[in-house]
């Protein structure tokens, strides 16, 4: 095979094996697939790849459940450097008002990587979030959702924040949706990355 195609294929894995490690809370090996400069942005927190572990840790142990499944997926490459973009789904269960339900979050994983030592890893994850529905876990249970409280959210991603609102989290109001001009930024770092540019932060924020 040539190199192109290990190179998709190892890609490829990386992604899976971060929703398998991750979901499974095998914290030593989802730790590999991190560059030591690594970051995830997700609603609920932003920041270093340690950091993003030690949260998950934290909400392991107060029964915080997230799950991800993976779907289609492509890969851009520049010599060491690759954007990937895999869809994904990301499901939440949780109390909401007294009443335990599933949200659905339906979007893409958006992740720079890199290759160094002849190995790749992930520098950032951004997922690209397009729509969520709530759905009672007891279809004969009463719940009445906070209309204000909803509507602060972005369209793609209001429910899983209501939920993890309920759970203590304060969330990101500003992530990238299927469409506007903070996907079409997010596009454009991809674009500058694979030209050898680098990714500048301001706290939290890439840009």
């Amino acid at each position: 095979m040539d190199q192109e195609l290990l190179d998709r294929l190892a890609l490829r894995q990386l992604i899976d094996n971060w929703a398998i490690w991750r979901d499974a809370g095998m914290w030593e090996k989802f730790r590999t697939v991190w560059h030591d400069d690594g970051r995830m942005m997700a609603t609920w927190t932003q920041g270093t790849a340690d950091e993003f572990i030690a949260m998950n840790k934290e909400g392991w142990a107060k029964g915080v459940s997230i799950l991800h499944f993976l779907g289609g997926f492509t890969a851009e490459i520049a010599g060491s450097r690759a954007v990937t973009q895999t869809k994904m789904t990301i499901s939440q269960r949780g109390d909401v008002h007294g009443v335990s339900c599933d949200v659905v979050c339906t979007g893409r994983f958006y992740d720079f990587l890199e290759k160094r030592d002849g190995a790749w890893g992930m520098c950032l994850r951004q997922p690209i979030y397009e729509k969520d529905r709530l759905d009672k876990v007891d279809a004969n249970a009463d719940l009445t959702l906070d209309a204000d409280l909803l509507a602060q959210f972005p369209v793609g991603y209001r429910h899983l924040a209501y939920i993890q609102t309920q759970v203590g989290y304060a969330v990101e109001k500003n992530m990238p949706g299927l469409k506007g001009d903070r996907v079409e930024a997010l596009y454009a770092t991809g674009e500058a990355w694979l030209r050898g540019e680098g990714i500048s932060w301001a706290g939290n924020t890439w840009t």
